[in-house]
């Protein structure tokens, strides 16, 4: 037995010795990653070519892009495997931090449906509190987990067999940060934290932003970390923009960071030897925001990197000593860890339970890494968070999932804005400002008060009261008051005859529960008042403008499978209502069905409704009404009024293009075809039946909400153009 020992102890110092006495004979490798958004994908092409001629490195350092590519590569990435993630990775989603619209609860859907997503700010004793990044990067990090596999333990820096430096920026005071140790993920996401797009990553003390600010090509780091005698540079940064074409804030701020950026750059290219080689790939009209050109990009990289073949031939090694050098860097992947315990930490305001609420993974149970980064978004879109991550930690051998929610430094109190501007050739232009402030947390269970005004062509003001009844906000109760005028149109065929300043109050208490993210069901008491103040023209209510409705009883149920806000993709939504008014002495019943589904670059869409009375008859201060976009087109707003009303529509929709990153998403061109039919008109139509309209309009959804340009042509030449921006 001892013999066979020696003679393998022997055998393993041999192999160590010829391969120290190999890597003498080489000189010592660095390899350096510069910054450049998309066009950093150019450094998969090199890694390529460095992987066919068999050139190994010693160490490597990366700023932004360059730190991701890095890092993967460090972590056990191959060229090939990073090739597939970054080309088949949806940037445009990545680059959102819009939660998944379809897994929010139906609190959160109607709460950012009435207020712009990018105008909250936090109110404190201070003032107004502002994000401090357009997004915080909460999709960008889970992704990171994904490339490295954080699901099996999170990678460390320090423990990572190749050499790994990073360099990040603090914007506090400008310090050049050089992250060597600490966690992998999170090294990457601070070394691109593009400064006013992604929010800058506390971190060990640092308040950190991108690192092209101060070293967007780290030479000196390369040669200082592994004592590099030859350094492989790859130089992938956004080029100057010509005088004439800095315009704007945007442009402003960006060849601010450009003439930053350059002048490091330059720093760094300065210190380069004859030994070095320089890689500038010709990425000339690829822009640092063109993630979908990824390949692309690394096409680009590898032409350059053939380009300077013979002199990176010249470091290659054998196929023997390349092995060697390949397990020396290896990276064993951890099988699927099982979990043994699951923790969540760094919670001041929120509650645990409601943290946990959302978290299927099971204890005793591998770690499901798809179905824990879907839970990660779930706790995301309740919108208390500024981020929220995880990882697995090994605590005396035990598999410990740890999910770790941030709290919004901004909350837990906010300020909200909604804008609206609309204008018709029927009916003149309309516009509103909104303004909500909501006091989040109020108790354990994450009591809400909501309080909202709003001044334009509807004036008012109401309150919310929202009370969860249990950790889990399964069930709650609301009570709210809401009071506003606005104007409306009453008509006789296609002449308006009567303008009214109508003036609803109404008062709610209710109960309900929430059915997760389809939706909710709830019960409850209403009372109603209309007041009408004649205007202009005939006084159709003939003097009963005070219109007291009454109280009575109601059971509603709202369900919303929707994948987006306001142009979903796919999915579906019902409402359904029905009010029992005592003292009027009728029954209000209210359905309303919609779909769409996707097809190529087309979105396919139906609606279905109708509002009417079962019992008695629809008063006409809460009569249904058609006309307007996509409610019949070619109609006025509220021409159409009456009891007993049917709505139908089917639309298509191409999509002809998306907003840049960082904003939101499809730009449309569709086209409506529209039926109603009022049973029991109030007013005179232009015939009765069946009315038809069709309207053709282009729209999107932009930072300001919703965005349309329409015509409608209507049954018997009705016709009606429109504009539409912001909340509805």
């Amino acid at each position: 037995m001892r013999p066979c020992f020696l003679r393998a102890a022997a055998a393993a110092l041999s192999c160590t010795l010829a391969f120290t006495s190999a890597a003498a004979e080489r000189p010592r490798v660095g390899l350096v990653l510069g910054g450049g958004g998309a066009r950093g994908a150019a450094h998969i092409g090199l890694l390529e070519v460095l992987e066919e001629l068999r050139v190994p490195v010693d160490c490597v350092a990366g700023t932004s892009m360059g730190a991701l590519v890095a890092g993967a590569w460090a972590a056990g990435l191959s060229p090939a495997q990073m090739r597939e993630q970054l080309g088949h990775a949806d940037w445009a989603d990545l680059f959102s931090d819009e939660p998944v619209y379809g897994e929010l609860s139906f609190r959160s859907k109607r709460l950012s449906q009435r207020f712009l997503p990018g105008s909250e700010a936090g109110v404190h004793a201070g003032g107004a509190v502002t994000p401090s990044g357009v997004m915080s990067g909460q999709k960008i990090k889970l992704f990171f987990n994904q490339l490295v596999r954080a699901d099996t333990g999170e990678p460390m820096l320090e423990q990572l067999p190749l050499p790994v430096s990073m360099i990040a920026t603090d914007i506090g005071n400008g310090e050049r940060v050089v992250l060597r140790d600490g966690s992998l993920t999170q090294a990457m996401r601070a070394s691109m934290s593009v400064p006013g797009l992604l929010a800058p990553l506390e971190y060990r003390g640092h308040k950190l932003v991108d690192g092209g600010l101060v070293d967007n090509l780290p030479v000196a780091e390369a040669r200082e970390r592994c004592g590099a005698e030859i350094v492989i540079v790859a130089n992938v940064g956004t080029p100057l923009l010509p005088a004439d074409q800095v315009t704007g804030l945007f442009g402003i701020s960006a060849q601010v960071i450009g003439l930053l950026t350059e002048q490091n750059v330059r720093a760094s290219l300065a210190t380069l030897q004859a030994r070095d080689i320089y890689l500038r790939p010709d990425l000339a009209d690829i822009g640092a925001s063109d993630f979908e050109r990824v390949a692309e990009a690394a096409d680009r990289g590898r032409a350059a990197a053939e380009a300077l073949r013979p002199r990176l031939a010249a470091l290659a090694v054998d196929a023997a000593g390349y092995a060697r050098w390949q397990r020396r860097i290896a990276v064993r992947v951890p099988d699927v860890p099982r979990i043994d315990e699951v923790r969540v930490s760094g919670l001041e305001h929120v509650s645990e339970e409601v943290v946990r609420r959302h978290l299927r993974q099971r204890v005793g149970a591998p770690l499901e890494r798809d179905a824990l980064e879907q839970d990660v978004l779930r706790i995301y879109g309740d919108g208390w968070y500024e981020r929220v991550d995880y990882e697995v930690l090994d605590d005396a051998g035990r598999h410990v999932l740890r999910v770790m929610p941030v709290e919004k430094s901004w909350g837990p109190d906010y300020l909200r804005l909604g804008v609206q501007l609309q204008s018709s050739l029927a009916r003149g232009s309309t516009y509103g400002l909104r303004v909500g402030y909501q006091k989040t947390w109020i108790n354990r269970l994450g009591g809400e008060l909501l309080a909202t005004a709003e001044i334009g062509s509807r004036t008012g003001a109401g309150a919310e009261w929202y009370q969860p009844l249990r950790a889990d906000r399964r069930f709650f109760v609301r009570s709210l008051v809401d009071s506003a005028s606005e104007r409306n149109d009453y008509y006789d065929g296609k002449d308006r005859i009567a303008q009214y300043s109508t003036r609803r109050t109404s008062a709610e208490l209710s109960g309900g529960i929430n059915l997760l993210a389809l939706g909710r069901v709830r019960l409850g008491w209403r009372e109603l008042r209309v007041a009408n103040s004649l205007e202009i023209g005939r006084d159709v209510f003939e003097g009963a403008a005070s219109l007291p409705l009454g109280g009575g009883w109601f059971v509603g149920v709202d369900l919303d499978r929707f994948d987006r806000l306001y142009f979903p993709r796919s999915g579906w939504s019902a409402q359904a209502e029905w009010y029992r008014s005592d003292a009027r002495g009728y029954t209000r019943a209210v359905l309303d069905l919609r779909a769409a589904w996707p097809w190529q670059d087309w979105v396919l869409g139906g609606r279905a409704s109708w509002v009417g009375a079962p019992a008695g008859k629809l008063p006409i201060a809460d009569a249904a009404r058609l006309g307007g976009f996509l409610n019949l087109s070619g109609y006025a707003s509220g021409q159409l009024v009456g009891d007993d009303v049917s709505f139908v529509q089917w639309r298509a929709e191409r999509i002809v293009g998306r907003l840049p990153l960082g904003l939101r998403g499809d730009m449309r061109l569709g086209l409506a075809l529209e039926a109603g039919r009022v049973g029991v008109p109030y007013t005179r139509q232009a015939r009765d039946g069946w009315l038809q309209s069709l309207a053709l309009y282009v729209g999107g959804e932009t930072p300001l909400g919703p965005v349309y340009l329409g015509l409608g042509r209507g049954t018997g030449g009705a016709f009606n153009a429109y504009l539409f921006v912001g909340t509805p």
